[in-house]
């Protein structure tokens, strides 16, 4: 069994994606990040980072003690391995560099972008133009990063869906809300369109919607300080107090 740490945010997602399309059994494990939930130091222990998502593989290749890791990349790559199934093996070494530099495309790149993009357009409590203009803009590069890398491709890697197409896709949902249009990038489009009616792409997003019915992230001062105001000493303080009980568990 594999538990995952989750929350319904892209990296979360992107974690529900691989497992859905593996057929892999798993628990959720709520992690309401607006709440806090992410300093109980139950949750530390396996993400240092006190960042969702986290994941406990209860029965690793090869046998021996359960295998907890953090960071939404290294988890797909992680279960990829364990598979064998949505990067190519280590002896493919052409292969697996097109899936790895990808990923790791959207990990120091379009995540943390887009990332900055929904902070300052939808969170941040003061609209600095500067900011907004500057993230709304270099994700709409990324964007057409994305699209020219498309061309010719059903996927991002080539023919074959990988572990670097369930990293992105969960970033371009919210295109919208990024001020993007799709209709200016019409692989990325088509590429999109093609995942989203992929059936564990809606399993996952159900999934999600069991979770957190609303879906939104609704921000107020209190969740705003929790999840945009921390500090190395505050941080530890709210892992320290263990303010927030662990969440509980549910059968995927």
């Amino acid at each position: 069994m594999l538990d995952l740490y989750y929350w319904t945010t892209p990296n979360g997602h992107k974690v529900t994606l691989l497992l859905e399309e593996a057929g892999l059994p798993y628990r959720l494990v709520p992690v309401n990040i607006g709440k806090g939930e992410q300093f109980h130091p139950d949750f530390l222990a396996i993400a240092p980072n006190n960042r969702i998502p986290a994941l406990v593989d209860h029965a690793p290749a090869g046998g021996g003690a359960p295998v907890s890791l953090f960071e939404s990349g290294a988890i797909l790559l992680y279960l990829a391995d364990k598979i064998g199934r949505f990067i190519p093996a280590a002896p493919e070494v052409a292969a697996r560099a097109e899936v790895l530099q990808w990923l790791f495309w959207q990990m120091g790149g379009l995540g943390p972008m887009a990332g900055q993009n929904h902070h300052f357009s939808q969170y941040a409590p003061e609209k600095i133009p500067y900011a907004i203009d500057r993230y709304v803009r270099e994700t709409n590069r990324l964007y057409g990063v994305l699209d020219r890398r498309l061309k010719g491709r059903a996927f991002v890697a080539g023919d074959d869906y990988s572990i670097a197409d369930m990293a992105i896709y969960p970033w371009i949902v919210p295109y919208a809300r990024q001020g993007q249009n799709l209709d200016d990038f019409p692989e990325l489009s088509r590429w999109f369109a093609a995942i989203q009616a992929r059936p564990a792409t809606i399993a996952a997003y159900a999934r999600a919607a069991e979770i957190n019915p609303t879906s939104a992230a609704t921000v107020n001062e209190q969740s705003r300080a929790i999840l945009f105001g921390q500090t190395a000493a505050n941080t530890a303080a709210n892992t320290a107090a263990g303010a927030m009980p662990a969440a509980a568990a549910k059968e995927g």
